[in-house]
């Protein structure tokens, strides 16, 4: 509750110490399938990082620089703690993902359980930095899902927590960005095609129970 009624970031700051502990934790499966489609690479950006999940997984793929950019501190703190220097140089940055000042200098960028985090009207502009801080070939790459079915408690789930958090941030200030049902498959493809990417998603490569994921690997062309 306190979370809910602070800040986006003063929020993380808070839950940082137990977040590895909560359902919204990307699990490792996903990231599991995610690595395999990646393979080994220079250098690596993982994007409103957290806690340091899908960069625990990248790390062994790069070889020279892995860098992990989150607003939270907490968060970060935490992810240091899980990613000591190892023979790829690890880099932690507490920043804004609209400001980053990457500029075709990465191989893979990747985002996991973030998506929320970023409004609509700001996904266009948000994919711009993504498409700027990759080398020519480089991968933007991400999981995803399809959009659930009105049959399915999720999608009544969500719109619910969606409902909740509109009102919220219409009568509170500091607002809490979060909101699900975002960057869905393949609603997302045009988005990305948009500002300069060849986009394939990749079905069937999770295991039960996270078989819907969809693996996106969206190359800069």
């Amino acid at each position: 509750m306190v979370q809910a009624l602070s800040s986006t970031e003063r929020g993380y700051d808070l839950i940082a110490p137990k977040f590895d502990a909560t359902p919204f934790r990307t699990p490792d499966l996903i990231l599991e399938a995610m690595a395999k489609e990646i393979g080994p690479i220079g250098s690596a950006l993982d994007v409103c990082c957290g806690t340091g999940a899908a960069m625990i997984h990248l790390r062994p793929l790069c070889k020279e620089r892995l860098v992990g950019i989150d607003f939270s501190q907490g968060m970060l703190d935490e992810a240091k703690k899980r990613l000591p220097d190892g023979p790829a140089r690890v880099e932690f940055v507490r920043g804004d993902v609209f400001s980053m000042p990457y500029r075709e200098e990465l191989d893979v960028i990747t985002c996991v359980g973030a998506f929320g985090h970023i409004l609509e009207r700001d996904e266009p502009r948000f994919l711009a930095k993504i498409h700027d801080a990759l080398r020519p070939g480089g991968r933007f790459v991400f999981a995803t899902g399809p959009r659930p079915s009105p049959r399915h408690l999720w999608f009544w789930m969500a719109h619910g927590f969606n409902a909740v958090m509109r009102v919220r941030n219409a009568l509170l200030k500091p607002e809490f960005i979060m909101y699900y049902l975002t960057f869905l498959w393949p609603e997302v493809r045009p988005k990305l095609e948009r500002v300069g990417f060849h986009v394939i998603g990749r079905e069937g490569l999770v295991s039960k129970p996270f078989e819907r994921a969809v693996i996106v690997i969206a190359t800069k062309v």
